[in-house]
């Protein structure tokens, strides 16, 4: 059996060390802020200029103002702080964001990501994914393991457009926990049920 996204998001947190600081990417990535234990003093930042991002708001507290990078409504938590973008992307570059978690179109053996473009489809622009993969310690992906086309988004090297050459540390999909190592793709953890061989990665695999 695969994970669902929910199952997804638990193993990214579990990835967190206690206190740290984590920004998180639009899509499947914006479910883990949910699920965060708050004993844990994870503090959420988004780059458009917010750090101590909460979850999502209730029908009681949601407010036009507060938006994630993603224009999606957010809750804060207590000590939350609003500051300007150019602050924000210096907190990204100066290397003061402990764990980002961004979305994948592909991964690659040499930890390279494209998440950004498709040619020939409309592009909306790579935000601050390419600060991201570089300025915070650690990058991790969460993505499904295979396109709606069936075929594996872990590769030996990526097709599409960069957005970072090796920077991703660890991804995490329905199907398993995969780190690039050497060339290679070595398997952390896989979903019950779920065989080598079912990975279409036969040719990467450490």
């Amino acid at each position: 059996m695969s994970w669902n996204k929910e199952q997804m998001a638990d193993k990214v947190i579990e990835l967190f060390k206690e206190s740290s600081s984590v920004n998180l990417g639009i899509g499947l990535p914006t479910l883990v802020a949910e699920r965060i234990d708050p004993k844990m003093n994870i503090m959420i930042h988004s780059e458009n200029g917010v750090f101590g991002v909460s979850g999502r708001p209730t029908k009681e507290s949601v407010s036009p103002t507060l938006i994630n990078a993603g224009k999606e409504t957010i809750a804060i938590g207590s000590g939350a702080s609003f500051f300007d973008s150019s602050m924000s992307f210096g907190m990204i570059r100066g290397g003061h964001i402990d764990f980002c978690v961004l979305g994948g179109m592909q991964v690659d053996s040499e930890g390279s990501l494209a998440n950004w473009m498709i040619p020939g489809h409309k592009v909306t622009g790579m935000g601050g994914a390419m600060d991201l993969v570089n300025g915070a310690k650690t990058v991790i992906i969460m993505m499904t393991h295979f396109s709606k086309k069936g075929d594996p988004k872990i590769l030996k090297t990526c097709t599409l457009p960069l957005t970072g050459k090796s920077v991703v540390d660890i991804v995490v999909t329905d199907k398993g926990i995969f780190k690039p190592v050497n060339n290679k793709i070595e398997i952390v953890e896989l979903a019950d049920g779920i065989l080598k061989e079912d990975l279409g990665l036969d040719l990467i695999l450490a």
